[in-house]
């Protein structure tokens, strides 16, 4: 039911109700004004803007109202505070919150907890810091200590140098990904960590020297004139082409409004958000932080089509040829080979009535997917359930042979 509201949902559209505009109250409420603004008009205002409206109040009330509103202004201008410390001032109080990105979502979360004044708490931060400028870097750090100064502690999963270096204490973990890490490289202060040889960390922040590059000429250029939308303030720009080129700027400056929602929408026959010299191009690939697949019986092989030269290989095995298994009793998406028992998704949901449905490993394969006597066939030793299970380093070496799957691995 689930995947087919999502694929529903794409051919739908959200409009504002044409009752209320979208301020979501009656008429009665939205008739009060503060300042010639209602309550929806003030959650429209960034909070830059909100923080300069309430700090405005404090200046404009005469003593009898501000010793009425004070206690209710302080709480408010407070909250504000939180949310421009940890560099989301130019956020609108009625953003929806399904909108937010990932950073954005756990920086307002981090700012709720500034606003709570606790102690005595342990709080786990997963990379704070990202899709953060620079700028807004030193904000982030200084509400992490803080929380710290409340005495709290703080654990942070992080890359950035400034948090590395403004952190008390340092565990590093490496020396490399996969099976090359999980080993505790070097932990202590910061100058204890840089002692440390084969730390990539260590070796990082002592070799962050800018080298002198030389840089391409462009051949021509994409033109986009008057981009208008959501950030973007009427603005021109050329792009070059043929070489690599980097849009950056602060949290929220409109750089992916301008690549996403304009260059990629390429429109040149409009006169707002008009793109030209796209015809240069044969195709556009764009590459978003999506989910490449939303169909739990995606993976990886399948996603990358190195799938089908795979359940090739099987199937050319002498084993496969006596038993007569062609590549599709490789396929757990085919009833020839795969586990009938979960449908070869290795796992079978458990409907729970009121409480959240239940994943468990299917007690007939035991998560393996296939048939047992599908699982017999083997390549290198390797079942196809187990070549699954092997990271792409690992597979290469395994799949030497075979050019086709070399070029995907």
């Amino acid at each position: 039911g689930e995947y087919w509201r999502e694929e529903i949902e794409k051919y739908m559209i959200t409009t504002p109700c044409p009752a209320c505009g979208g301020a979501r109250l009656k008429p009665f409420p939205l008739a009060v004004r503060i300042k010639g603004k209602n309550i929806y008009e003030f959650t429209l205002m960034s909070i830059d803007e909100a923080l300069n409206f309430v700090d405005d109040l404090y200046l404009e009330l005469d003593e009898f109202h501000l010793h009425i509103a004070k206690q209710i202004l302080d709480e408010i201008r407070a909250r504000l505070k939180f949310l421009k410390d940890v560099g989301l001032n130019y956020l609108n109080l009625a953003r929806m919150a399904g909108t937010l990105s990932g950073g954005e979502a756990q920086r307002i979360r981090l700012a709720t907890q500034i606003g709570s004044g606790l102690s005595g708490v342990l709080y786990v931060l997963d990379e704070p810091s990202i899709g953060l400028h620079q700028r807004d870097n030193d904000r982030l750090i200084k509400t992490l200590i803080k929380l710290r100064n409340l005495g709290n502690t703080l654990i942070v999963v992080e890359h950035d140098e400034d948090t590395i270096r403004n952190a008390d204490y340092i565990v590093d973990i490496g020396p490399k990904a996969g099976i090359h890490g999980g080993q505790i490289v070097a932990q202590g202060s910061f100058a204890e960590v840089l002692k440390c040889k084969n730390s990539a960390t260590a070796y990082a922040m002592q070799h962050l020297t800018r080298k002198v590059r030389t840089y391409r000429k462009p051949s021509s250029y994409i033109q986009i004139t008057n981009a208008c939308r959501h950030n973007l303030q009427h603005v021109d720009v050329q792009l070059p082409i043929h070489l690599l080129c980097g849009i950056c700027g602060v949290s929220g400056s409109g750089k992916s409004t301008l690549v996403f929602d304009v260059l990629a929408k390429g429109n040149k026959q409009t006169e707002v958000n008009r793109v030209e010299g796209l015809a240069q191009f044969d195709q556009m690939i764009c590459i978003d932080q999506q989910p490449p697949m939303r169909m739990k019986r995606s993976n990886i092989a399948t996603f990358t089509n190195l799938a089908t030269p795979l359940r090739k290989v099987y199937a050319k095995t002498k084993q496969a040829k006596a038993l007569g298994f062609t590549d599709a009793y490789f396929s757990f998406n085919s009833k020839k080979g795969r586990c009938e028992h979960c449908e070869g998704m290795g796992t079978i949901k458990s409907h729970m009535l009121f409480f959240q449905d239940q994943e468990v490993i299917c007690p007939q394969c035991h998560g393996k997917q296939f048939q047992e006597q599908v699982l017999r066939v083997t390549y290198q030793g390797y079942s196809i359930h187990e070549v699954l299970q092997l990271s792409v380093e690992e597979a290469i070496t395994v799949f030497k042979e075979e050019k086709e799957m070399q070029k995907i691995l």
